[in-house]
C-alpha cells in the first residue's frame, strides 16, 4: 500500500497527520505537487514535483496509484477517476470517496461550478480548516489504513 497526497492545496495539518501515520505504520508516502513541500526529515516519505500546469499532479497520481493505495485529495474529479479505478480516496476533512458517494459529490461539484460560472453562486471557498476537521481526518485515515492494510 502507498499513501498519496495531492499536495498542492493540501492543508499542512493533513500533511503532518499523514506523515506521522505513514511512519507509524511503515507505509510509503508520496506527496505530488508542482512545487517542493516542506517535509520533516526521515524515511518512507518522498515527493514528486510535476511540471506546472492544470491537473499535472492529478494526472501523475492517476497514472501511478494502484488499487489498494489510498489518496488524500480535495479534488473531486481526481477522486472520481481514482474510484473508477478501484482506488480509495479521502478528503482533508475525513470524507471518504467511494462508489456509493462519488457520483453525487461530482454532480454537486459540477452544478456549483456551472452556477458560479453563470454568476448565480458565490465564489467563497470551503470554511477554514479546523481542529475538528483535523481530528475527523485523522480518525478516518486510521480506519482506512487498517482496512486497506
Amino acid at each position: 500500500m502507498t499513501l498519496w497526497i495531492d499536495a498542492d492545496a493540501c492543508p499542512r495539518p493533513v500533511r503532518d497527520v499523514t506523515v506521522k501515520a505513514a511512519r507509524r505504520k511503515q507505509i510509503e508516502l508520496v506527496l505530488v505537487a508542482n512545487s517542493a513541500q516542506q517535509l520533516p526529515p526521515g524515511p518512507g516519505v518522498r515527493q514528486v514535483i510535476v511540471a506546472s500546469g492544470a491537473d499535472a499532479a492529478d494526472h501523475y497520481i492517476i497514472e501511478h496509484a494502484r488499487p489498494g493505495d489510498l489518496v488524500v485529495t480535495a479534488d473531486i474529479p481526481l477522486a472520481a477517476g481514482l474510484v473508477d479505478r478501484g482506488i480509495t480516496a479521502i478528503n482533508p476533512r475525513g470524507q471518504i470517496y467511494d462508489k456509493g458517494s462519488i457520483g453525487e459529490r461530482l454532480a454537486v461539484r459540477n452544478l456549483m461550478d456551472e452556477l458560479r460560472g453563470a454568476g448565480l453562486a458565490g465564489r467563497s471557498g470551503p470554511p477554514p480548516y479546523s481542529d475538528k476537521d483535523k481530528q475527523a481526518f485523522a480518525n478516518a485515515l486510521d480506519r482506512l489504513i487498517a482496512r486497506l492494510s
